[in-house]
């Protein structure tokens, strides 16, 4: 399965001839399939797929809609674009001004015999709002990434390093059946936990520490992405409050949670648990951002965002409070945007777990 015939009607509108994609994320997001290097140019009668012998194999297979060229020194993709631009008549081609570099920028623009025009924003709208087998992937997904939290439950113990769990979290989501990691987990710990996205050393795991761990499986292309705080031995009673004010807030989020509500508004119901409970200063970044091919994509829940959030996005829900030196605490699930209000995907207890 695939997205392109939305493309295709996004040519439709007139306003471009022909779209150029160069982005990895995007090109899957047409074609359905994965390939780390290649250039798609989508016609509003053929579409063109160009890639080098190292993928040629698989691109050939696996893409039935497309015409597939390898490009080679002979056959430079160039060359192979202005083919396809002068078998269609393309005069204006639509391309990612978000991706694409000043000196690709500059060497397309001198060399291609159309016109390239800035068009990132509409090519990477439909994104937002996922089918509902691309919803399906991404449970998925998020199924792997709930075994993996499961299966760490046994695992973290006092004496680890942070390093050593987030070696054991990596191992087992691929045991799990993930096609690689969402994004570079996170495992920290005591004090680390303050930093919300801190970095896994060297520093051993102790009783009374609280314990972070924000990850997600890569899974046909989807991500998943999730965070979950524990605690080894016991919890002061600050540790406590703390947790039990993000959890609430976490709630107060999810339940403003329905299609057509704004961003900002999701945000602000969460915050505000955080800022009545005298921690506001605490909680610096997003209540949520949007999840699917990137991890961080939109929509977003954010302050910044007034726009409503629109049925079958994915946004994750992920406020925090973070006390510089001493601990922090976040807890994050991802949530399916609905009519009604929102579908949880993330399965793992929330309840403050001591180990």
């Amino acid at each position: 399965m695939n997205n392109l015939n939305k493309y295709r009607e996004l040519l439709k509108s007139g306003e471009v001839d022909a779209l150029l994609l160069t982005s990895e994320h995007n090109r899957l997001y047409a074609a359905g399939y994965s390939i780390a290097e290649g250039t798609v140019l989508i016609c509003g009668e053929e579409s063109f797929y160009f890639t080098d012998s190292r993928y040629i194999e698989a691109a050939e297979k696996n893409l039935p809609d497309f015409t597939v060229r390898m490009t080679d020194r002979a056959h430079p993709v160039k060359l192979l674009l202005n083919e396809a631009i002068a078998k269609h008549t393309v005069k204006t081609i639509g391309f990612e001004e978000d991706v694409l570099t000043v000196g690709e920028h500059r060497a397309l623009s001198a060399e291609l015999h159309a016109v390239l025009v800035p068009y990132c924003e509409k090519i990477s709208a439909y994104r937002a709002v996922k089918e509902p087998w691309e919803a399906e992937i991404m449970k998925q997904a998020q199924a792997i990434t709930d075994k993996t939290f499961t299966d760490l439950l046994g695992i973290i113990h006092a004496g680890m390093t942070e390093k050593e769990l987030a070696a054991e979290l990596v191992y087992r989501m691929s045991k799990n059946g993930a096609d690689g990691e969402a994004f570079q987990s996170i495992t920290i710990s005591g004090p680390n936990t303050s930093m919300p996205h801190g970095v896994p050393g060297e520093r051993v795991l102790q009783y009374g520490d609280f314990v972070t761990m924000d990850f997600g499986a890569r899974y046909h292309g989807y991500c998943s992405d999730m965070t979950r705080t524990v605690a080894i031995g016991f919890v002061s009673e600050e540790m406590d409050k703390v947790y039990h004010t993000v959890l609430q807030a976490q709630l107060a989020g999810i339940a403003a949670t329905k299609a057509g509500v704004r961003g900002c508004d999701i945000d602000g119901a969460a915050r505000k648990v955080i800022e009545d409970a005298g921690y506001g200063a605490y909680f610096g970044h997003s209540y949520g951002h949007g999840v699917g091919i990137l991890i961080h994509e939109s929509p977003n829940a954010s302050p910044a965002n007034d726009k409503p959030i629109p049925a079958g996005a994915v946004v994750s829900a992920e406020p925090g409070i973070y006390l510089p030196d001493r601990f922090g605490v976040r807890i994050e699930d991802t949530t399916l945007i609905t009519a009604e209000g929102c579908e949880i995907l993330t399965k793992s207890p929330k309840n403050l777990i001591i180990l």
